[in-house]
């Protein structure tokens, strides 16, 4: 399995993360929507170069141009609700992807121990498709894996990326562990090194979902 770490290379990617971890800045509920879509947006430009290509004849008003384009058929797929910015990034550059969306939520047993729930699942078929995961944040790495078992239901992917924004290292082998390492790449623009007692990503970011849209009751 591939692990992908942009924190490692210089990229404006790395101007955005900034940003959306910076307590000030996260006051904007507007930009930290905007920065969790560049970011998106930025890494779909990068698997796009994993793709497989053909050249096609695209007619011009002077004649006939050959252009090398994408061959794969794209299924994106996030988990409900921190990842819908993020996959709008993803959309706006595979614009003729189709969709799933998960919900995947943890149910807390006390204030430290939870469970994660599957809810709801809204996706194409996806037999020998390049299916494409997005969730901003890899804490434990149980959400991406229930999601992935609840997309198993419709069919099984031809390869599979896993974008995230922030995960642990945790998550990332946790990642490693249970999906096909053949053809499995992770996207991370950060790999952070520790999970405090609630489980959430150190220094991480806080809460996307409730930064972005608000704080849950």
């Amino acid at each position: 399995m591939k692990v992908i770490n942009f924190s490692q290379t210089n990229s404006i990617l790395n101007q955005y993360v900034a940003e959306i971890r910076d307590v000030e800045v996260q006051r904007d509920r507007l930009r930290f929507r905007r920065n969790i879509e560049r970011i998106g947006e930025v890494m779909a430009y990068e698997i796009s170069k994993e793709f497989t290509y053909s050249a096609k004849d695209v007619p011009t008003p002077l004649g006939t141009a050959s252009v090398s384009t994408p061959d794969n058929a794209l299924v994106i797929s996030t988990i409900l609700r921190a990842g819908l910015p993020f996959h709008q990034g993803f959309l706006s550059y595979f614009d003729r992807a189709e969709n799933a969306f998960v919900s995947a939520y943890r149910k807390y047993k006390d204030t430290l121990k939870f469970d994660i729930f599957i809810e709801y699942i809204a996706s194409p078929r996806i037999d020998g498709k390049t299916l494409i995961m997005t969730d901003p944040m890899l804490a434990t790495g149980g959400s991406m894996e229930l999601s992935y078992q609840a997309m198993l239901t419709k069919g099984v992917p031809a390869e599979i990326h896993i974008a995230s924004i922030i995960a642990s290292r945790e998550a990332v082998e946790h990642i490693r562990q249970v999906f096909p390492t053949e053809k499995t790449t992770v996207w991370c623009a950060a790999i952070d090194p520790d999970l405090n007692e609630h489980s959430y990503i150190v220094p991480g970011l806080g809460d996307a979902g409730d930064l972005a849209y608000g704080e849950k009751e």
